[in-house]
């Protein structure tokens, strides 16, 4: 695995075949036909926002892709979150496949992030999930010198248990009604790893 512009953002990570890079306003096109075509395969999983009485701001349209891009840039730069698109370079030419983040990056004495991930369903069940897990994961232990990354995942996502499993993540427990993710509250599977390298 080989990381490029060593220590600076943008950051781009390659495996092989795999390369971890953040999306830019010209991969537009490239998201929005992955992500259509994708729908109904990722729906089940999406984060959403609940609706809270008083709380206008809870029922904001989600972002433009440009916006996105654009949130993701300052968020890496304050290292707070890293989300990296996945391409594939098994045709000689990059494609979009999907999207790994490392977020909620907290320093000082819990030094710890979370990984979150989606892929276009004509690339599951290749490894290439496992590898952009493992490859993010090495980042935020060596560059980062996380201490505690974890996988929060629903129950019923036996494809992402099995990525996690395959990383090396250890099972933890249950988080109940964790996140909101279409349309309601629902419980997690947590799974971390810690870096062997900080004691």
């Amino acid at each position: 695995m080989e990381q490029r512009d060593h220590g600076s953002w943008p950051i781009e990570i390659l495996d092989g075949n795999l390369l971890l890079k953040p999306l830019r306003m010209r991969d537009k096109p490239a998201w929005e036909e992955v992500r259509a075509r994708n729908r109904d395969w990722l729906d089940p999983w999406e984060a959403t926002r609940p609706i809270i009485h008083g709380r206008p701001d809870s029922q904001l349209a989600l972002p433009s892709y440009f916006s996105m891009v654009r949130q993701y840039a300052r968020e890496a730069k304050a290292l707070r979150s890293i989300s990296l698109g996945l391409w594939s370079l098994e045709s000689g030419r990059p494609v979009f496949i999907g999207q790994i983040t490392l977020g909620g990056i907290v320093f000082g004495a819990m030094r710890a992030a979370h990984i979150g991930y989606w892929i276009d369903q004509k690339y599951a069940g290749r490894g290439l999930t496992t590898r952009a897990v493992n490859a993010i994961t090495e980042y935020g232990f060596s560059e980062l010198d996380l201490h505690r990354i974890e996988i929060n995942l629903r129950p019923e996502n036996v494809a992402s248990e099995k990525v996690a499993q395959k990383a090396g993540y250890i099972f933890e427990g249950t988080r109940i009604r964790y996140l909101h993710i279409n349309g309601d509250w629902r419980d997690h599977l947590t799974y971390f790893k810690e870096n062997p390298q900080i004691k």
